[in-house]
């Protein structure tokens, strides 16, 4: 049976990090460097993969040895850097279609989903992610997202927010800095993060309302989010046939256009209105597998290149330096590493 589809694992970076990095004094270059990713994501705008973007921000601690600077990047951002899809949610009636919009139009930006669960004594925030693979999302991470929320009703409201309650899972850091900044009590180590609300906040209204500039908006972003739903639909369909298939040696599109249904050329035309290469695909797939085998260290790495469908492993290897910027043993210290210093946050 077909997994359910999910967005592209792709992360365009937004404008605001890169203005948000200047701000606090830490150069763009410096950041993707030490994260080891490809250049190209500041000077051509270029996504990255999930990982790569949970990289950039246990990185983004580390150089700048502050373990709050998710918080502090987001804080004070100017609404004039915000991507189109969290702008209009600046625009929106109340509190409660602020939140809405964001969790609608937030992937957009990233295969990232806003989970809100609403209770009759509190309104509780979630974030998700789609290609997670079993990484945890880097607490600074998580600060941005929730600072970026808070700062919406902040400024939406123009009131002085204190959200019901925070909960963060990881161990306890800077304690007197997040509750100065939230207003309320922060809890350490627990099970999920999450950021609540009350009610009542959910129904005040927004002094930055204005729907005329929501009728110019919305049909622009619900125009997008549908491209973008057909297009993870297509890609989604083709990279599920090509995982099943790697492994009997090398697919090409005529073997998956079979699979699918439809001739090799209507297969073509489809790629081609969507702005997608067979080949495309065929790289993104062999990269997704290679992190998930490269994890499983029983495997070694001549069988991993076996079961990407390379016909030796110097192959394999040009492969994955072009997607990683390093070899797959390197890849792999790296992880053993970063796993010996991720705080066991489950305790």
């Amino acid at each position: 049976m077909m997994p359910a589809n999910r967005s592209l694992d792709k992360i365009k970076i937004p404008t605001a990090f890169w203005e948000g990095l200047r701000r606090v004094g830490i150069a763009p270059a410096n950041l993707i460097g030490s994260a080891q990713i490809p250049v190209s994501a500041i000077q051509d705008g270029a996504s990255v993969s999930t990982a790569q973007f949970f990289a950039m921000w246990r990185t983004l601690v580390d150089i700048s040895n502050d373990p709050a600077i998710g918080l502090r990047l987001a804080i004070g951002l100017e609404c004039a850097v915000m991507p189109p899809s969290f702008l209009a949610a600046y625009y929106a009636r109340n509190f409660r279609d602020a939140l809405q919009r964001v969790a609608r139009f937030k992937r957009l930006c990233a295969p990232e989903e806003i989970v809100i669960n609403e209770r009759e004594e509190r309104c509780d925030i979630a974030v998700k992610w789609a290609h997670a693979e079993g990484l945890a999302a880097p607490p600074a991470l998580i600060d941005a997202t929730f600072a970026s929320i808070l700062e919406l009703g902040r400024k939406g409201t123009a009131a002085p927010l204190v959200p019901f309650s925070v909960e963060l899972a990881r161990p306890e850091s800077a304690r007197d800095f997040y509750e100065q900044y939230y207003g309320c009590r922060v809890r350490f180590g627990a099970e999920a993060n999450l950021l609540s609300f009350h009610p009542a906040d959910l129904e005040k209204p927004f002094a930055s309302y204005n729907a005329e500039l929501l009728d110019i908006l919305i049909p622009e972003l619900d125009r997008r989010l549908e491209q973008q739903s057909h297009r993870a639909t297509l890609a989604e369909q083709i990279k599920w046939v090509l995982r099943r298939r790697l492994t009997a040696g090398r697919p090409d599109i005529r073997s998956v256009a079979t699979e699918l249904a439809m001739s090799e050329r209507s297969l073509q035309r489809k790629l081609t209105e969507e702005g997608l290469t067979f080949q495309g695909l065929l790289g993104e797939t062999r990269h997704q597998l290679a992190l998930e085998y490269l994890a499983d260290e029983t495997l070694t790495i001549i069988e991993v290149a076996y079961m990407l469908g390379y016909d030796d492993q110097n192959s394999f290897f040009r492969s994955f330096r072009l997607w990683e910027n390093q070899t797959p043993s390197a890849w792999r210290a790296q992880q053993r590493h970063q796993a010996r210093l991720q705080p066991d946050t489950q305790s």
